[in-house]
């Protein structure tokens, strides 16, 4: 009896190295993905082209990053986590090396098109691992911390990162990173099992990217969808590119003092999915909660955008720019108020039968990262256009239609 305990903790341990392993890379991936906010000025004086056309164009990583889920969830069902993650990691140090080395707008676009191809399975790989070898209790708790861990990357790329670059360039970001992959990677080689894959599905990629995109554009869904465009959008691109230059540009801190700022916003993104989930389990009114957090993230962002010099809350206080506490509690806010997304995945697994479960949360996942591509993409050309601020107006808009959509799509009667 204690032979088989000691077995069953010993498994238990090397399971939770591996899960913390496969976590450490998703760390990375969000660390890479939000470099651009704190660098975006420099990367761009270094590629003499203009940082609203550099913010437009680090959007492939984005696109590359949503285009790569489905085959790489494919490639996990037939060749298992383990083959997947040291090949997504070898990737991720080649891309971080390229984008570290980019010398103009083309070679950087190649380095992102890398990173998001390679990043993409990074959350994918311990989920997997995680909903294999877990009940479905434990499950539910190592997703959020798979999660949590993920988002300490972006902890990363706030005041560390404004300080590295401040003290040894832009690409300095990179190329750390690129040490880091190497180490997650031997991390992985050592502690994550080799277990044989299942191949559960033996279809094309192409065939699976058809029947998720197919079950996203379905009625029961096209609301969760709608949100989901635009839900992640907002703070990933908020965080990852557009913070850093409002509180550069806008509101006069330093490269430091932005990415404290910055770093605040992620403890609220860090914190937030546990209490949405504590009051989603309290209320048990998810629609609401989830509509109504939703429309405050909107709400706030444009409070956000109308603290700029000249613009009505500046004008409503009698002073030329509200100060930079008024963004970081509204920061923080935001933070809170968009990390009901998680509840878009149990809300999907609750409109679809058992059979197509998978597939609806892919559908979640990709119009999670899609809208995230097409938010900065498009932002970059509002920038350019209009400035700063309507670029946080433009994305508070978004966010509330695909609140309308949302409720107009999920009410009792329809």
């Amino acid at each position: 009896m204690t032979t088989a305990a000691n077995h069953a903790g010993i498994a238990t341990r090397a399971l939770i190295f591996a899960l913390l392993a496969l976590a450490c890379g998703h760390m990375l991936s969000t660390l890479l993905r939000t470099i651009p906010a704190v660098s975006l000025d420099l990367m761009a004086a270094d590629f003499h082209i203009e940082p609203q056309a550099l913010a437009s164009l680090t959007s492939i990583y984005h696109f590359a990053f949503a285009a790569a889920q489905i085959p790489v969830g494919a490639a996990m069902d037939r060749f298992g986590v383990r083959p997947v993650s040291l090949s997504l990691l070898a990737g991720t140090v080649f891309g971080a090396v390229a984008s570290g080395f980019a010398t103009g707008p083309e070679s950087f676009a190649v380095g992102q098109l890398l990173l998001g191809i390679a990043t993409s399975g990074m959350l994918m790989c311990p989920m997997t691992l995680a909903a294999k070898q877990l009940s479905p209790g434990r499950f539910g708790l190592w997703s959020g911390a798979i999660l949590s861990i993920g988002n300490i990357g972006m902890l990363l790329s706030a005041s560390p990162l404004a300080f590295v670059v401040d003290n040894w360039g832009w690409r300095a970001g990179f190329w750390i990173s690129a040490i880091g992959g190497v180490v997650v990677a031997l991390a992985v080689f050592a502690l994550v099992p080799n277990q044989p894959a299942e191949h559960k599905d033996e279809s094309s990629p192409l065939a699976q990217m058809i029947e998720v995109l197919r079950l996203g554009l379905s009625r029961p869904l096209r609301g969760l969808i709608a949100l989901a465009l635009v839900s992640l959008a907002t703070s990933l691109v908020l965080r990852g590119l557009w913070g850093g230059p409002w509180l550069m540009q806008v509101k006069g801190l330093s490269r430091v003092e932005a990415g404290n700022q910055l770093g605040a916003f992620t403890l609220a993104m860090i914190a937030g999915p546990l209490c949405i989930g504590m009051i989603d389990r309290r209320l048990g009114r998810r629609r609401a909660l989830v509509a109504g957090s939703h429309l405050a993230g909107a709400v706030l962002l444009a409070l956000m955008a109308l603290g700029a010099p000249h613009y009505a809350v500046s004008t409503l206080f009698g002073v030329p720019v509200m100060p930079p506490q008024f963004d970081l509690v509204l920061f923080v806010l935001i933070g809170l108020a968009t990390s009901a997304q998680p509840l878009l995945f149990g809300m999907s697994r609750q409109l679809v039968d058992a059979q197509t479960a998978g597939k609806a949360l892919a559908a979640i996942n990709l119009a999670f990262f899609l809208g995230a591509a097409l938010m900065q993409s498009v932002t970059g050309a509002v920038a350019a256009l209009a400035g700063l601020p309507a670029v946080l107006l433009f994305m508070a808009a978004m966010l509330a239609l695909g609140v309308l959509i949302f409720l107009a799509y999920t009410s009792p009667s329809s």
